[in-house]
């Protein structure tokens, strides 16, 4: 709002209109300053590098507990390679299977990047060897060493063509999930680019104005990546960053610059050519100016909620989202005004001002139409609309969260093909819990009993496949054991998860409980699932807590109106309900399997509700904002509220319905990516925007504010008009 300056007498100008003012003053230099702002992001970015987060930043809960205490007594997990030796059809010929064996053994032993060979393994079915393959550092290290493995595995390939031979294990499947994502991208951004293109296209009319939106975009998003890859040694990377910066920015940013240029066209027509360029440009600066800065501090703020949750995979989606929002409202705020005067040439200006004024007409009797329930039966349109939101949201009472892990992800990724084959002929290799035991050095011989009585124990169990052999290993110093049970299920059965709360339920206290001193804990595959989604759960009251409250006080802060703030979170809460639950049907059943091609059909993955809860109110803030804002302006003006509501409506429901396909095409594109939680990610938001846009912002809100008439901005008691903010002075031609 413009401040009154009284020592100066003058009006004193807002800082988005100073910075609009200024890019306007000097184009050439804003647009220059800002291509060197995204240059220098992205060389220093990739000067320094991405800081990928370790093991250490992934351990939560008793797993997290047990890998601490494993790798204190030098026994911390290491990353493993399998290579399966199988016939190519018919039965294996075990002596030639033999010889290739050996020839990996000895291929393997001579890399730098392996620690130790293991002797081949037969399966059960002789129809199948194994050579385990484990490699020096950290587990997580091990995707980046790989493809030295990879290169001996194919080698010995070639030099048998006769049999298959092939890798497989959590750094190739790594490394394979992580290309994947890569061409994914690649592929989003192919199908999200030309689309947008063509919907701006249909918005302005103009090649140029068009061009616009999607070149400060997909800058911004270069910036982005850059600078998160500095932020990454603050924040370390949990390899979701560039995926979250290419799904919000593309649509944040083509939004904004889209909110900001219908303003402009909207006063350009309204001046019929009686102000500058730089005049409309500050203008729209000081209007849809404010509220992009205002709808992207929201954004943040919701967004950074999700630090509270502890999980390095949160701080790094939140990390991502929060940079690229930020670098698009700065691109908004600088580069788009020079844009503007640069364009603004007077042909362009009188085809704009003629097409304007035709889409005004034709968009006024449009939405006139589609308003018409919702001013004229309030109380029937609300009730209906609310319940349809209600009914769509009921099946999020049945959402089941799963950690998804290698059970969800795609077979196209060579590694998972081996493994499917590998786990097939080696059940027992799906799935291995490590139990870690910490005591006196004095006790070591005591602790190695106890977990031979545990793997004695599970040897009779059906849930587990039973060693004659304990394969327990202890540090030097003797205080440290970790002892490993093999399942042969599943990561993602009940009985993986049956046989992790055996364990740690009735053998371990038989055992190693009794062993005064001693502390155990269990880890593996399945634990850090179970510990992650349970820290999960735990943490997310309080996300959610200050969610709600961080967006009623901005909301009521920025309209002053506790009503408006109010409303706000509710509507955001149903609109997200609504999106889970369309969300569940699609994913949890059948439909899933055969439409979207997911292996994680049958459950939602346990990042995507809380991390798209507070995506979505941020998201809806936008159009919140911009909405309200309108309507606000119109009461200012001395409208009564329903004239208000329909006067603001009308003015911003086409570029919220234009900026709603953008958002739609942009996640809806996500669908057809491999990775499962970025399909359900985009999908539920697709589905959000879809129902924010067309049945929360035309059908709910109208209705509401309309019922709720001068209750509207309580508490609010000075009168409308005397808030109402001069427009910024403007230099007519």
């Amino acid at each position: 709002m413009l401040l009154e300056s009284k020592s100066a007498g003058r009006v004193r100008r807002p800082l988005t209109v100073r910075v609009a003012a200024w890019s306007a003053a000097h184009p050439w230099r804003a647009i220059i300053a800002w291509l060197v702002l995204v240059v220098v992001c992205l060389g220093a970015g990739s000067l320094a590098g991405t800081h990928n987060a370790t093991g250490e930043d992934y351990r939560v809960g008793e797993a997290g507990v047990a890998e601490a205490i494993a790798a204190d007594g030098g026994l911390a997990l290491r990353p493993v390679e399998r290579v399966l030796i199988s016939a190519r059809s018919g039965s294996l010929d075990m002596t030639a299977a033999t010889a290739v064996a050996q020839d990996v053994t000895d291929r393997m032993n001579r890399l730098s990047e392996v620690d130790s060979v293991a002797p081949p393994v037969r399966a059960a079915d002789g129809e199948a060897l194994v050579v385990t393959v484990t490699m020096k550092g950290a587990e997580l290290d091990g995707k980046k060493k790989v493809d030295a493995l990879l290169a001996q595995t194919a080698a010995v390939q070639r030099a048998h063509p006769d049999l298959r031979v092939e890798e497989t294990g959590s750094p190739s499947i790594g490394k394979g999930v992580d290309q994947q994502r890569g061409d994914d991208l690649a592929l989003s951004e192919a199908i999200t680019v030309p689309v947008t293109l063509v919907t701006l296209l249909v918005v302005f009319g103009s090649v140029v104005m068009a061009g616009v939106p999607l070149l400060l975009a997909l800058s911004s998003i270069a910036a982005a990546m850059g600078l998160s890859m500095l932020v990454s040694h603050v924040v370390p990377d949990a390899g979701v960053g560039n995926n979250v910066i290419v799904l919000i920015g593309l649509a944040v940013g083509v939004d904004y610059t889209l909110f900001y240029l219908k303003r402009e066209r909207e006063e350009r027509a309204r001046a019929g050519g009686t102000l500058s360029p730089e005049a409309l440009v500050e203008i729209a600066a000081a209007t849809s100016g404010r509220m992009i800065v205002i709808s992207g501090l929201a954004v943040i703020v919701s967004t950074a909620t999700l630090y509270l949750a502890s999980d390095v995979i949160f701080a790094s989606l939140a990390t991502g989202t929060i940079i690229v929002v930020l670098v698009a409202v700065i691109s908004a705020m600088t580069a788009l005004p020079a844009l503007l005067v640069l364009i603004g040439r007077r042909a362009e200006r009188r085809t704009a001002k003629r097409s304007d004024r035709r889409e005004r007409a034709g968009s006024a009797r449009v939405w006139n139409a589609i308003l018409w329930p919702a001013s004229r039966h309030p109380v029937i349109t609300l009730c209906v609309s609310t319940l349809l939101m209600i009914g769509l949201a009921l099946p999020v009472l049945g959402m089941q969260l799963r950690v998804l892990n290698k059970d969800s992800h795609s077979r196209e990724v060579p590694a998972m093909q081996t493994y499917d084959r590998l786990t097939s002929a080696f059940p027992e290799l799906r799935v291995t819990h490590n139990v870690v035991v910490r005591s006196d050095p004095g006790r070591a011989a005591e602790v190695g009993g106890a977990l031979g009585e545990l793997n004695r124990l599970t040897r009779s169990d059906p849930l587990f496949a039973g060693h004659e052999t304990p394969r327990l290993r202890t540090s030097a110093d003797g205080t440290v054991s970790l002892l490993e049970l093999s399942v042969p299920y599943k990561l993602s059965s009940s009985e993986a998860q049956e046989s992790l709360t055996r364990i740690r339920d009735v053998y371990l206290p038989d055992t190693v409980g009794t062993v005064p001193g001693a502390e155990a804990a269990v880890t593996g595959d399945v634990a850090r699932d179970t510990d992650y989604l349970a820290n999960q759960n735990e943490k997310l009251p309080l996300v959610l807590g200050c969610l709600l409250l961080l967006t009623f006080a901005m909301t009521a802060i920025v309209f002053r109106s506790a009503v408006i703030g109010l409303l706000g979170v509710v509507l955001n809460v149903l609109s997200a309900a609504a999106a889970f639950g369309v969300l569940t049907m699609a994913f949890q059943s059948e439909l899933g399997r055969s439409v979207f091609g997911t292996e994680a059909t049958g459950a939602i993955g346990s990042r995507v509700p809380l991390f798209l809860l507070v995506i979505l109110f941020g998201l809806s803030m936008d159009y919140q904002v911009f909405v309200v804002s309108r309507i606000r302006e119109a009461a200012l003006l001395g409208l009564p509220t329903p004239k208000a509501v329909l006067d603001g409506l009308g003015r911003s429901a086409g570029v919220v319905t234009s900026a709603a396909i953008v958002m739609v095409t942009v996640f809806a594109s996500f669908v057809l990516l491999h990775l499962a939680e970025m399909k359900q990610i985009g999908f539920s938001l697709a589905t959000a925007v879809l129902l924010d846009a067309f049945v929360i912002r035309v059908m709910i809100l109208p209705s509401a504010l309309t019922l709720l008439h001068k209750v509207v901005w309580w508490p609010s008691r000075e009168p409308l008009r005397a808030r109402l903010s001069p427009r910024p002075a403007v230099r007519e031609r």
